[in-house]
């Protein structure tokens, strides 16, 4: 873990910046939701901010990716000649979040090696995936990617520190810290609060994960997995396909310091009060009844699951291990959908707007079971990553806004 933690500067928009403006919420939410998009977008217009260095899911299938994508590039580096970034060097920040929910969060935003992640899990690594990557996911954005000045991050990893003793503590210490921003988010986003951290202060605090009698008393071995991706998996893995691209191109001493090398996350410990996991439902389009009755022929158990077509409820049977429901219920969904012509799935974030959605379009709506947090490490351990799509770290509008950004 010492070496899985880097120091490298971070990009942070430049004081004169309207702050509420620049920081938006990560590009995969909302991706059946145009109006939500459309909203935010009149809202910032043509001041300076994220929304113009990202690509919102909601438009992949619009058939203007290549021009959207040039776009943001060319953005990228009018932002970086135009001075609209200032540098920060030998510091991580502190990060403190307040949601419309009522609950706070808090992080460090940091550099990580992506040599310590490999997320197809064939080889134990300090960095691990929580969730099955899909491997076509991974082009588009690699696409983005490519070529891209700078990288803004989304990604979210956990630790295990079930003494809270970690960020915590870095935390309780934070009116003795630079505050670097502090400002209302867009959209019902919260509170946003970030602080200038010494770096190297952070690397020390994080090495009592590495003690072994701990990790014994935590997971009954010893182990090298630190972090866990709570969210943002397909992102960390983009990020990996792209240094593996670049990596062969390099000399030994270019290696170790290639700003592509390491990816900008925030760590977060699972064990915080304000971090809920959350289900991601599927609203599977142009179904009929004939999907709900697939699921109740193919599910059983003695957990339930709630499922709403055309405003009726329909409660069925399913395995009571939450993991072993979600793999079912997501291969039933994907088969389903291979089969039947005009028909696809979209994973949505928060009940509310499952609904909101499936109502609009006659969609059939499953509403899927939560994980409960405290099994993850373990399961991962035990088993290897879960299913795609088994979890969120809270509704949609709580997830990670863009704020902070690095060259790679």
């Amino acid at each position: 873990m010492n070496n899985t933690l880097k120091t490298m500067p971070i990009l942070l928009p430049r004081d004169n910046i309207d702050k509420t403006k620049w920081s938006v919420v990560s590009c995969d939410q909302f991706t059946s939701q145009r109006a939500y998009w459309k909203k935010l977008d009149e809202f910032v217009g043509d001041e300076p901010s994220t929304l113009r260095l990202i690509f919102p899911e909601v438009y992949l299938e619009d058939g203007d990716s290549d021009a959207r994508i040039e776009n943001i590039k060319q953005k990228m580096h009018s932002y970086i000649k135009n001075n609209v970034f200032k540098q920060m060097d030998n510091k991580f920040v502190l990060v403190e979040r307040d949601t419309k929910y009522g609950k706070k969060s808090i992080g460090i935003v940091a550099n990580v090696d992506l040599d310590d992640f490999i997320y197809d899990g064939s080889k134990e690594s300090p960095i691990r995936s929580t969730e099955g990557v899909v491997e076509d996911r991974i082009p588009p954005r690699l696409k983005i990617r490519s070529g891209a000045p700078i990288e803004l991050p989304h990604i979210i990893l956990l630790i295990d520190d079930r003494e809270e003793a970690i960020i915590e503590d870095l935390f309780e210490n934070r009116e003795q810290l630079t505050k670097l921003y502090d400002f209302d988010l867009n959209m019902e986003g919260g509170h946003l609060r970030g602080f200038a951290i010494d770096s190297n202060k952070v690397i020390d605090a994080f090495r009592r994960l590495e003690d072994t009698d701990l990790q014994i008393e935590k997971y009954g071995k010893v182990t090298n997995f630190v972090f866990a991706v709570g969210d943002g998996n397909h992102s960390l893995a983009t990020a990996k396909a792209h240094w593996e691209i670049i990596k062969p191109t390099l000399s030994e001493s270019e290696k170790q310091n290639h700003p592509a090398r390491y990816a900008l996350c925030e760590i977060e410990n699972l064990h915080c009060d304000g971090i809920e996991f959350e289900p991601i439902h599927r609203c599977v389009f142009g179904a009929k009844e004939d999907l709900i009755v697939e699921l109740s022929q193919k599910l059983s158990g003695t957990g339930k699951l709630e499922i709403e077509y055309d405003k009726v409820v329909t409660v069925l049977d399913m395995p009571i291990s939450t993991p072993q429901a979600i793999a079912e219920i997501e291969k039933i969904v994907a088969d389903y959908v291979k089969s039947h012509k005009g028909t696809s799935v979209d994973y949505i974030h928060g009940e509310e707007n499952l609904l909101a959605v499936a109502s609009e379009a006659k969609a059939v709506a499953i509403k899927m079971p939560a994980i409960d947090k405290a099994d993850l490490f373990q399961y991962v351990l035990d088993h290897g990553a879960l299913c795609k799509k088994s979890f969120s770290m809270g509704e949609a509008e709580e997830k990670r806004y863009y704020f902070e950004a690095k060259k790679i």
